[in-house]
């Protein structure tokens, strides 16, 4: 029997400070952290993939890179694009690129902790 893989189970970025990831992420998007995470990360509450920002894993230097996550897209469901969109624009958060009309509804990317574009969608 050949092993298979079913698709992602976990997603995690790698950054320089996690602590100032994980608040960008509870301030700006709402997560929330799950009750235990393992040292140097923070996982959060989300389904059905479980996301978490994390220290950089040994021999990764992301003062390297022009950009953290440069060729990887990274997706987020909300309930609302445009309502995120205009509530992360208040707060000064870049955006990356404007709302916009896509097969899985109303998207748009912004620049997330550390420089990493994630782009919401939905609503």
């Amino acid at each position: 029997m050949t092993a298979t893989v079913d698709g992602p189970d976990f997603i995690a970025l790698q950054v320089r400070d996690v602590e100032a990831a994980a608040v960008f992420c509870e301030k700006h998007l709402g997560l929330r952290r799950a009750p235990a995470s393992p040292p140097g990360a923070v996982v959060f509450r989300t389904a059905p993939i479980p996301f978490a920002v994390r220290e950089p894993l040994p021999g990764v230097d992301l003062d390297d890179v022009a950009r953290p996550g440069l060729g990887t897209a990274l997706w987020f469901r909300t309930d609302d694009a445009q309502q995120l969109h205009d509530q992360l624009v208040a707060a000064g958060v870049p955006i990356v690129s404007p709302p916009r009309e896509t097969p899985f509804g109303r998207a748009f990317t912004f620049a997330g902790p550390e420089g990493y574009a994630i782009t919401a969608h939905g609503g």
